[in-house]
């Protein structure tokens, strides 16, 4: 097999500046792959170390690892301080470079205003005992400060307070010592991060947000001074030919705070408009910077920086091959970019790099896999970032993660092992068994292939005539051509492993396969609101999604993630979704991203789809449903069709059967990281 000949421009060299690059593959920064650890004590961290080095050994030509706060938030410790971990990176860098690969690390003076604040963060920073005891670990008023007072993206408890001249300083130099260390480590250059998505550096630039008079706000010139410096610094420390790119968000698509502005909306510009941003792109490289690494967005407007499924494929790239136009220097463009569309686009000139993040989590191996014309084999990423970047954020809380989402990022949800290869990695089995997996959804898929590769022999038994369980209708919207193509992918390995699948077979009892090791993965079912009258005239999720007629206007009952996509999907398709949800907010629910849910929430608002917030359903009759509201009135919606969307209870086997192991929802409902990484899990137990 062969490369498709349109990729063929992906696979041409470049340059930045002086330093070489020998493809036009670009592995952008995301959080958790850090060189030098994320949110903890820095160090050189192995297993960043061993991802990076995965990458660069499947093709890839720049890599840029995780963003390395110059102070740390953690501990308040200066990057330039730990200079052991510079020398293991120099030790570690002759390997990286033998596979070819160049290696620019990412260098951020923080977040400010965008800072990411927690349950626990909120007590340590409103109880004044707290915050005081708390200040060598985790200094909220120096991590949150920004250009000027403003308010924190994600908690009115922790607002962010103006920057001093002097902390300013502080940075630059700081960024100026980091980049000679890692210089000097053998890196063949750094990336600031950054004038983009509304993190510290941008909130200078940003006019929503800077409000200073001194020198550092009011001017354009005084609002892009603190990166400017940032470069001025660099260069003057490691010499005018030491590569140092920047991070650049061609436009801030940003309504305000907390309102972003979606895909073709008509709105006033809050932040950086395109006319500033030909000027800015134009200045920032007169200053220095050897590349911009281009999308759009603030955290303000999170989904054009994080695009979740609903946004459209190239999201960001017309801006990046319009300001191309402006600047001399090389022009990376990322989110949601397709290969093909990529080299195009590298072929007429119009951008010079293409960036990838979280394919590269879902599959190391996919550029190489595209060079050898193996696109079947690509674990495709959904853009669900539920084991990536899972910071979920509604009506009342802060960011609502676990504590060990929140310190380990860069997980994947279909693919347990990475950034985890400490707990999740193939180990061959000695003792090969038969085993027998009942469900053939994603679950069961996931299980037969690990247990395959371990090297013993599972059978899945599923009772429809298709492999794909529940995720054949989790799918099945038009928008969800990615998750279709992770059930391609699956479907495909049982086939390229040879796995044993029985269909058409329903199994009532475990214990029919006497000592045989079973794996349960039957699912989940719909939870049916059998106690409210009429419940038997509306339609189940799953039944709509598997192609069950509706009419014009249609009640969706639940706002979780389910209920508000098929309510998208009923408004793509011209119908008129109305939702009803008993909670005080759309997805109000852990797991779901911020940048997916706020998507969701303000496409709605655009869209004047009616949302009915603490609102119970009461009756379901023909041509209305009838509601009680949060005052307890009665309120009557007319309706054409009624979707349930009520969630999920496990469903196991009545008899689990001796020595079975249970996955995902029917142990216990959860979504599509539970479900592969639970399998994952199992499948390693036997």
């Amino acid at each position: 097999m062969r490369m498709d000949a349109k990729l063929e421009p992906l696979f041409t060299p470049w340059k930045i500046g002086n330093c070489e690059i020998k493809n036009r593959i670009v592995l952008t920064s995301m959080g958790g792959t850090n060189l030098f650890g994320w949110m903890e004590k820095n160090h050189f961290d192995k297993a960043g170390a061993e991802f990076i080095m995965e990458v660069a050994k499947n093709n890839a030509g720049l890599i840029l690892p995780g963003c390395q706060p110059v102070y740390n938030p953690m501990f308040g410790k200066w990057l330039y301080k730990n200079k052991k971990m510079y020398e293991d990176l120099k030790n570690w860098l002759p390997e990286f470079h033998k596979t070819g690969a160049k290696l620019f690390v990412q260098l951020t003076a923080g977040f400010g205003r965008s800072f990411t604040i927690s349950e626990l963060m909120e007590t340590l920073y409103t109880n004044k005992f707290l915050r005081t005891v708390s200040k060598p670990f985790m200094n909220l008023d120096k991590i949150t400060a920004s250009a000027s007072p403003s308010p924190n993206r994600w908690s009115d408890k922790v607002p962010s307070r103006e920057m001093t001249v002097e902390e300013i300083r502080e940075f630059v130099e700081a960024f100026a010592k980091c980049a000679k260390m890692l210089q000097d480590a053998g890196v063949d250059g750094v990336e600031i991060h950054a004038v983009h998505e509304g993190y510290l550096l941008d909130q200078f630039t940003l006019k929503y947000v800077n409000q200073r008079t001194d020198r550092y706000g009011g001017s354009f010139e005084n609002r892009y001074r603190f990166p400017v410096e940032i470069v001025q610094a660099i260069k003057k420390e490691c010499g005018k030919d030491f590569p140092v790119s920047l991070r650049y968000s061609v436009l801030s698509k940003t309504k305000g705070f907390r309102e972003g502005a979606l895909p073709g909306e008509d709105y006033i510009e809050a932040g950086r408009d395109m006319e500033e941003s030909e000027k800015a792109a134009k200045y920032l490289q007169d200053a220095g910077y050897d590349m911009l690494n281009c999308d759009n967005g603030t955290y303000d407007a999170w989904y054009w920086a994080h695009p979740p499924i609903y946004m459209p494929e190239n999201c960001n790239l017309e801006d990046a091959e319009h300001i191309r136009r402006f600047v001399d220097i090389p022009v990376v463009c990322a989110g949601r970019m397709e290969p093909g569309t990529a080299a195009r686009s590298i072929s007429e000139g119009k951008i010079d790099g293409a960036g990838f993040a979280r394919q590269f989590l879902a599959d190391q191996e996919w550029v190489s896999k595209m060079m050898d014309g193996r696109e079947e084999d690509i674990r495709p990423c959904i853009l669900c970032h539920n084991g990536c970047f899972n910071m979920c954020h509604y009506k009342g809380v802060p960011n609502d993660q676990d504590l060990s989402d929140s310190l380990h990022l860069a997980r994947c949800a279909v693919n347990a092992e990475t950034m985890q290869t400490d707990k999740h990695h193939i180990v061959k089995t000695a003792s090969p068994k038969k085993v027998h997996i009942i469900g053939g959804g994603i679950g069961g898929m996931e299980a037969a292939r690990v247990l395959k590769l371990r090297g013993h022999e599972p059978v899945i038994h599923e009772k429809s005539d298709v492999l794909g369980g529940t995720f054949i209708p989790a799918s099945a919207e038009s928008y969800k051509e990615k998750l279709r193509s992770l059930l391609t992918w699956y479907r495909h390995q049982m086939k390229e492993l040879n796995i044993e699948v029985c269909l058409n077979e329903e199994i009532r009892d475990a214990a029919q396969f006497g000592n045989d090791a079973v794996i349960i993965a039957t699912g989940a079912a719909p939870r049916l609101l059998k106690n409210v009258p009429g419940y038997e005239l509306m339609i189940e999720a799953c039944d709509y999604l598997n192609g069950a007629e509706v009419g014009e206007v249609v009640a969706v009952i639940g706002g979780g993630l389910t209920g508000s996509e098929i309510a998208y999907e009923l408004a793509l398709k011209g119908k008129k979704p109305v939702i009803v949800e008993m909670k005080d907010d759309l997805i109000a629910q852990k797991g779901v991203c911020l940048a997916n849910s706020s998507y969701l929430r303000e496409w709605f608002a655009l869209h004047e789809v009616p949302v009915y917030l603490e609102t119970t359903l009461k009756m379901v009759k023909e041509g209305a449903i009838i509601c009680q509201a949060k005052d307890g009135t009665d309120v009557e919606i007319a309706c054409d069709s009624v979707i349930s969307s009520a969630g999920y209870i496990s469903t196991p086997l009545a008899e689990k059967g001796k020595g079975a192991y249970l996955v995902g929802d029917c142990m216990k409902v959860g979504n599509l990281k539970t479900v592969i990484w639970s399998a994952y899990e199992a499948a390693m137990k036997i």
